[in-house]
């Protein structure tokens, strides 16, 4: 998959990653790319920055995501690449009260099926297309100091492995995007905590291993090498990681930040 001529619409794109995704899609000569975020008002102005369409979109709606994906392809036919991008950090444990477990999952999870719903029919129809779900490493390892980030982000990983697996003889590709810490509203101007043990990456570095695992096809986008590594020391043995897991929690007082 190139971005060139196709038409791409990125969630989350008003900041952080989806923008630069967005971006970058335009810069390598995408058909169209649609800035959709809940803040349509700064969608608007990164859309503007290349020509782009700004839509705003609640990814927790699923009415909401329905009525994106009909706009997009009423204006422009198809798409090609949907990006669901859009995500949240909630720090704590499972003392968390469960509406803020309900509001991560719409958003962390049930978007990427909103997503999938609304997008699959005209892809199978047409005998293709592309899904790029945003997770996170955390979806791989997990995520100190937060369990609802934690879980909700392997459910992301699992929900892609399963599209991949039950798509793939319809012609649908689906990658899965998996970075440690980025340099995002989401980390808070802190050097990414835990998730930053091996640096804090720029969200344009981030654009730049989704374009390189798109072209190749890789389900798994792993912007941090370091995370290959980790998911083969947590299969092997699993009792020995969890143990290391530990000791860097100890390190960090059990906070992601």
């Amino acid at each position: 998959m190139e971005a060139r001529d196709r038409i791409i619409v990125v969630t989350g794109a008003a900041s952080g990653i989806g923008r630069a995704l967005a971006r970058r899609f335009a810069r390598e000569g995408a058909a169209a790319v649609v800035v959709a975020d809940l803040d349509a008002d700064r969608a608007a102005t990164v859309a503007a920055e290349f020509g782009g369409t700004a839509l705003g979109v609640d990814v927790g709606d699923e009415a909401d995501v329905a009525r994106l994906v009909a706009e997009v392809e009423a204006r422009f036919g198809r798409i090609d690449l949907f990006c669901s991008n859009a995500g949240i950090l909630l720090l704590g444990g499972v003392e968390t009260p469960t509406a803020d477990w309900e509001r991560i999952w719409k958003v962390n999870v049930l978007a990427h099926v909103f997503a999938a719903r609304a997008v699959l029919p005209g892809m199978i129809a047409r005998g293709g297309g592309y899904l790029l779900n945003t997770a996170s490493a955390a979806g791989l390892l997990s995520q100190i100091g937060s369990a609802p980030y934690s879980v909700t982000k392997h459910a992301a990983v699992g929900l892609a492995e399963w599209l991949a697996i039950t798509h793939g003889e319809q012609g649908i590709k689906v990658s899965v995007l998996c970075p440690q810490a980025v340099n995002t509203p989401m980390v808070g101007g802190t050097d990414g905590g835990v998730a930053g043990v091996d640096g804090l990456m720029e969200p344009d570095q981030v654009a730049d291993a989704v374009i390189a695992g798109l072209a190749a096809e890789r389900f798994l986008i792993l912007p941090h090498p370091e995370v290959e590594e980790y998911m083969r020391r947590k299969t092997a043995d699993y009792d020995r990681w969890i143990r290391g897991m530990q000791r860097l929690q100890a390190r960090f007082g059990g906070k992601a930040f």
